[in-house]
């Protein structure tokens, strides 16, 4: 955990009131880079502190793998104190990320109107399902639900036979990266401005953009040329496909690779007939080709298929399972993997940052903190005095966790 270069949002302040995984990952990505991030909590914590396995109360693994870098304060919005709490801290504050409705956050004196007013330089930025206008505005929403809106769910029919959730909460993590690079924008532009800006991230909005990358196809166009859905992708035959003992991913894309492939298979043959020969070819015979691919791999195993294609320039992988990766000889070799030690929950295995700048990396200074672990510290850096503090924090005080 040493660190030996200063990371690039160093002397930023963060200040996020959001709970699962869509806001907590955004600060996460803008701690992991410097950011001084302080997560503030209700009095029963982050519900992720409550899902998956866990060594102590309200550390559960599912919040240790989103709150990294960031500190934690106990603070009860719903009383006085904890809204004067809040003012103190948003003084300080650089950035304010935080998944309320609107509505709520009006309430609680968090609306961006009322804080520009008061903080012209802050970057506030609202994570939310569906954002403050249009017809759904204001709609709660979790991964599911925006994976189903945005056709994403519709899209595994291909593979289901009927509307599937993608094992991963997919949805979360692409906002969540969104919402860090609009942060990291709008600090660009307050730098040479000073002026803050109200920074909105919609789920639905974001994964719908993220769909219709490729899949607008003909209706790239207006009016349309075809369908939508780019069909190479968007196909049942397009799958992994079985060895001998295991399963390969393999895509030959340049005639040189296909070429290479068949002759490694020893069906050099293969390239002869023109419904392979060409790219354009290919393209027009995909489910063909897949076929013929399918049926080569199958003669081989997994380990004479790693033999055949590592000294080539041909893109392929075999298919790892999760379990695999804590093992994966390449993630090992990059250090992917950190052992570190957590004060109180002993041994962690940690991924570190995938995004390594070379003058200013990444780091992980901070493990997942206990609820309100820094509650004390963050008070006495607003001004509170030790007698104020040790109130604030006793049983029933505005910064005491529950029971």
């Amino acid at each position: 955990m040493a660190q030996a270069k200063k990371r690039p949002l160093e002397g930023i302040r963060v200040l996020e009131i959001a709970s699962m995984i869509f806001g907590p990952l955004a600060g996460q990505y803008l701690g992991d880079m410097g950011a001084e991030v302080i997560k503030l909590e209700p009095p029963e914590g982050d519900l992720t502190r409550h899902i998956g396995p866990r060594r102590s109360p309200r550390m559960g693994a599912f919040f240790m793998t989103s709150n990294r870098n960031k500190r934690s304060i106990v603070v009860d919005l719903k009383r006085p104190e904890g809204l004067e709490i809040l003012q103190r801290l948003l003084a300080e504050t650089d950035v304010l990320i935080h998944s309320m409705r609107t509505p709520a956050a009006t309430r609680l004196g968090l609306d961006y109107p009322a804080l520009a007013e008061k903080f012209p330089a802050l970057v506030y930025c609202h994570v939310t399902g569906y954002g403050d206008d249009g017809l759904y505005a204001g709609r709660p929403a979790y991964d599911d639900i925006i994976q189903a809106a945005s056709g994403l769910a519709m899209l595994q029919t291909v593979v289901g036979g009927q509307p599937r959730f993608i094992p991963t909460i997919v949805a979360d993590k692409i906002s969540g990266l969104h919402a860090a690079y609009a942060i990291m924008a709008a600090l660009m532009h307050r730098a040479g401005t000073g002026e803050g800006q109200q920074v909105d991230v919609p789920m639905f909005a974001t994964m719908a953009a993220f769909n219709l990358m490729e899949h607008p196809w003909g209706h790239t166009f207006e009016p349309p040329l075809g369908p939508m859905g780019y069909e190479s992708v968007s196909s049942a035959a397009r799958r992994p496909y079985k060895t001998q003992d295991g399963f390969l991913a393999l895509l030959p894309y340049s005639d040189s690779h296909w070429r290479r492939f068949f002759e490694l298979a020893g069906a050099a043959q293969v390239m002869e007939d023109p419904r392979f020969a060409t790219f354009a070819a290919r393209q027009k015979n995909v489910k063909l080709v897949w076929a013929e691919i399918e049926r080569q791999v199958g003669t081989k195993t997994n380990d004479e298929w790693l033999r055949l294609l590592s000294a080539e320039d041909i893109p392929f992988s075999v298919v790892n399972s999760l379990e695999d990766l804590p093992n994966d000889p390449h993630l090992n070799s990059v250090d992917f993997w950190q052992i570190l030690e957590h004060p109180t929950e002993g041994a962690l295995r940690v991924p570190r940052s995938p995004m390594q700048l070379s003058a200013s990396p990444a780091d992980i200074t901070r493990l997942p903190p206990n609820l309100g672990q820094h509650s004390a510290d963050i008070l006495r850096a607003c001004g509170y005095g030790d007698a104020e503090i040790e109130q604030l924090t006793l049983p029933g005080g505005a910064c005491a966790a529950a029971d």
